[in-house]
């Protein structure tokens, strides 16, 4: 599916990494190095503008080895962004480690998967069908 981007980064788009990967890795497009302190969080801008088409979404995610070698995230997982945005994709990081974290231009800070979605319309009613589940939540299904 195309999607139009203006770069204004300064970088080469985003790319999948493999032919099955779902997202595209998105670098931050800093003009000076940006400290994250523990338990700090910064938006850092990525360079890129998008024209995403209707019934669509651009989901940003976490990239699995920053979180699990770095303690670095995306604060609002999975972020979305509006096919009517257009404004610049920023990623919201925040580090959960205990040390300072720098972002440097360049670096790969989160990924972006191209996602479907339908439009609700309500219906209100006054009793809903049960379910095997019922009002169970949080945990009720089990942990193992």
């Amino acid at each position: 599916m195309k999607v139009k981007v203006i770069n204004k980064s300064g970088m080469a788009l985003p790319a999948y990494a493999t032919g099955a990967s779902a997202g595209m890795d998105v670098r931050a497009a800093v003009e000076t190095p940006v400290t994250l302190a523990p338990l700090g969080r910064a938006v850092i801008p990525t360079g890129l503008f998008l024209e995403i088409p209707v019934g669509y979404e651009v989901q940003v995610r976490p990239r699995s080895g920053l979180a699990a070698k770095k303690g670095i995230t995306v604060l609002n997982a999975p972020g979305t962004i509006d096919a009517d945005y257009r404004g610049e994709v920023c990623v919201i990081l925040v580090n959960l480690s205990q040390e300072p974290f720098v972002v440097e231009r360049g670096e790969r800070i989160a990924q972006l998967v191209l996602a479907r979605h339908e439009v609700m319309d309500w219906e209100s009613v006054e009793v809903l069908e049960e379910s095997e589940r019922g009002e169970g939540g949080f945990g009720s299904t089990g942990t193992k």
